[in-house]
Protein backbone atom coordinates (compact mmCIF):
# COMPACT_ATOMS: atom_id res chain seq x y z
CA UNK A 1 0.00 0.00 0.00
CA UNK A 2 1.28 3.16 -0.49
CA UNK A 3 1.16 6.65 1.75
CA UNK A 4 -1.59 8.13 -0.46
CA UNK A 5 -4.05 5.19 0.09
CA UNK A 6 -2.87 4.94 4.03
CA UNK A 7 -3.68 8.21 4.49
CA UNK A 8 -7.15 8.00 2.63
CA UNK A 9 -7.87 4.86 4.58
CA UNK A 10 -6.87 6.37 7.81
CA UNK A 11 -8.69 9.79 7.39
CA UNK A 12 -11.78 7.54 5.96
CA UNK A 13 -11.92 5.67 9.19
CA UNK A 14 -10.98 8.82 11.60
CA UNK A 15 -14.35 10.50 9.83
CA UNK A 16 -16.46 6.98 10.87
CA UNK A 17 -15.17 7.34 14.45
CA UNK A 18 -16.32 10.95 15.03
CA UNK A 19 -19.15 10.78 13.27
CA UNK A 20 -20.26 7.33 15.25
CA UNK A 21 -18.77 8.74 18.60
CA UNK A 22 -21.22 12.53 17.92
CA UNK A 23 -24.37 10.34 17.17
CA UNK A 24 -23.90 8.17 20.40
CA UNK A 25 -23.29 11.67 21.96
CA UNK A 26 -26.38 12.43 20.93
CA UNK A 27 -28.60 9.84 21.83
CA UNK A 28 -29.25 11.09 25.68
CA UNK A 29 -30.28 14.41 24.65
CA UNK A 30 -32.80 13.29 22.09
CA UNK A 31 -33.97 10.39 24.83
CA UNK A 32 -34.17 12.39 27.96
CA UNK A 33 -37.79 14.05 27.48
CA UNK A 34 -38.96 10.41 26.73
CA UNK A 35 -36.83 8.78 29.59
CA UNK A 36 -36.72 9.00 33.36
CA UNK A 37 -34.39 7.70 35.97
CA UNK A 38 -35.99 4.74 38.16
CA UNK A 39 -34.23 3.16 40.93
CA UNK A 40 -34.53 -0.26 41.85
CA UNK A 41 -34.87 -2.28 38.50
CA UNK A 42 -31.65 -2.53 36.73
CA UNK A 43 -30.33 -5.81 36.26
CA UNK A 44 -26.93 -6.89 38.18
CA UNK A 45 -24.03 -4.91 35.61
CA UNK A 46 -26.68 -2.93 33.45
CA UNK A 47 -27.24 -0.10 35.86
CA UNK A 48 -27.41 3.52 33.59
CA UNK A 49 -25.90 5.20 36.58
CA UNK A 50 -25.67 5.70 40.43
CA UNK A 51 -24.49 2.20 42.39
CA UNK A 52 -23.96 3.29 45.63
CA UNK A 53 -20.04 4.47 47.41
CA UNK A 54 -17.02 2.58 45.90
CA UNK A 55 -18.50 2.93 42.55
CA UNK A 56 -17.65 4.19 39.17
CA UNK A 57 -21.31 4.11 37.87
CA UNK A 58 -22.55 2.81 34.45
CA UNK A 59 -22.52 -1.41 34.61
CA UNK A 60 -21.30 -1.49 38.36
CA UNK A 61 -25.03 -2.46 40.27
CA UNK A 62 -23.62 -5.57 41.97
CA UNK A 63 -26.89 -7.68 42.43
CA UNK A 64 -30.35 -7.35 40.58
CA UNK A 65 -32.88 -4.36 41.33
CA UNK A 66 -29.98 -2.38 43.47
CA UNK A 67 -31.68 0.26 45.37
CA UNK A 68 -29.22 2.40 44.61
CA UNK A 69 -28.81 2.08 40.82
CA UNK A 70 -30.88 3.44 38.41
CA UNK A 71 -32.27 2.50 34.60
CA UNK A 72 -33.32 4.81 32.47
CA UNK A 73 -37.19 3.96 31.75
CA UNK A 74 -39.78 5.22 29.18
CA UNK A 75 -41.56 8.38 31.25
CA UNK A 76 -44.65 7.01 33.04
CA UNK A 77 -43.20 3.54 33.82
CA UNK A 78 -40.93 3.86 36.41
CA UNK A 79 -43.69 3.29 38.89
CA UNK A 80 -45.21 0.39 37.25
CA UNK A 81 -41.78 -1.78 36.67
CA UNK A 82 -41.43 -4.28 39.42
CA UNK A 83 -38.61 -4.30 41.73
CA UNK A 84 -37.68 -7.31 44.12
CA UNK A 85 -35.82 -5.04 46.43
CA UNK A 86 -38.26 -1.80 46.65
CA UNK A 87 -40.99 -1.64 49.33
CA UNK A 88 -43.76 -1.06 47.09
CA UNK A 89 -42.55 -3.57 44.92
CA UNK A 90 -42.23 -1.29 42.23
CA UNK A 91 -39.07 1.18 40.54
CA UNK A 92 -38.36 4.19 42.62
CA UNK A 93 -38.25 7.87 41.14
CA UNK A 94 -35.38 8.07 44.06
CA UNK A 95 -32.59 5.73 45.74
CA UNK A 96 -34.68 4.21 48.65
CA UNK A 97 -33.62 1.37 51.36
CA UNK A 98 -34.37 -1.89 49.96
CA UNK A 99 -36.98 -4.31 51.71
CA UNK A 100 -35.20 -7.18 53.83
Amino acid sequence: MNNKTTRTLSAAALALALGSALSIAALPAQAAGDMEKCFGVAMKGHNDCAAGAGTTCAGTAKVDNQADAWKLVPKGTCEKTSSSTSPSGFGQMAAYKAKS
